[in-house]
């Protein structure tokens, strides 16, 4: 009971990330279609009506939870490419992290592949669209430093191999959806990003 009404009374900021959080760890155990404001509330302790406070729909909690994401997985991200020694170094440091992003959130890939399987151009799918915008961005400035400073071939289509290396990630994650082991990326992704990177490697 004391739970509850700690809750009930968390400042707005606190309370729209609980939420959040709530509505990630409840897509990584049931269906994400599935989740309702009813479970999102029980789930937090909470009546739907002091859920509703704070957002006017669940299409608004997903909002949140897509813009959650792409702040969260971007700052991991810029971190783990400043921290590394040279381009090549930044690219392996940004597959890394972004496989332990989803090891430790797996409800949201289950989210994004479920949400993006709706017809017509949802908000879900622009905010996804402008995620991988964003990300692209930031391996094409890798991509193109390697090429500068010849660690890369110098022939590299960098669009070609930001869609690659997104995609090798999707792959990895589609597949240990199905098999259930999305902890098993974790063992895979080195040998996937080590073909990428013989791939993209300066000719001899």
């Amino acid at each position: 009971m004391q739970m509850s009404r700690h809750r009930e009374y968390l400042p707005a900021d606190e309370r729209r990330l609980a939420t959040v959080e709530a509505v990630v760890d409840l897509a990584a155990e049931q269906n994400p279609s599935d989740i309702t404001t009813t479970a999102i509330a029980q789930r937090m302790g909470l009546t739907q009506g002091a859920l509703f406070r704070h957002f006017r729909s669940k299409e608004a909690i997903l909002q949140a939870v897509m813009s959650w994401v792409t702040e969260r997985l971007l700052a991991r991200v810029d971190e783990a490419a400043e921290s590394a020694a040279s381009p090549g170094a930044a690219l392996e440091a940004v597959f890394a992290t972004h496989i332990d992003f989803v090891v430790e959130h797996p409800g949201i890939p289950r989210m994004l592949f479920g949400g993006l399987q709706r017809p017509g151009e949802t908000l879900l799918k622009q905010m996804a669209q402008t995620l991988i915008r964003h990300y692209g961005e930031r391996l094409r400035r890798l991509l193109e430093a390697g090429k500068a400073q010849g660690e890369l071939d110098a022939e590299l289509d960098v669009d070609a191999a930001a869609v690659l290396f997104i995609g090798a990630i999707q792959g990895l994650v589609m597949q240990s959806l199905l098999a259930g082991d999305v902890a098993g990326i974790r063992r895979d992704a080195p040998a996937v990003f080590a073909i990428y990177r013989r791939g993209i490697g300066a000719t001899p």
